[in-house]
């Protein structure tokens, strides 16, 4: 399992990614600084972010039920400290 954390807010979020997901694979990126100067982006950071996650559980799943599992995953997280999160969410074989 390949697993990328920079500070507090990514390591939440990974934290509350396995546990719901138990994912084969994830890996988190923060791409807030490429942001810098847009919308949301925050100095202290951890704002934007990319995903890319393998689980058993999005088997026979949609794209967007996928999505409202990684989001209900992160909860407040997303409501109050990530702007925006890019996503990639498959299951083992695609």
């Amino acid at each position: 399992m390949t697993t990328t954390a920079t500070g507090p807010v990514a390591t939440e979020m990974l934290k509350r990614l396995n546990s719901a997901l138990s994912p084969t694979s994830i890996r988190l990126v923060d791409d807030s600084e490429k942001h810098r100067g847009h919308g949301g982006y925050n100095p202290a950071g951890e704002s934007h972010f990319t995903l890319d996650i393998e689980s058993e559980a999005f088997a026979g799943t949609t794209r967007v039920q996928r999505q409202r599992m990684i989001y209900k995953a992160l909860g407040d997280l997303m409501r109050e400290r990530v702007h925006a999160l890019q996503i990639r969410a498959r299951a083992p074989g695609e």
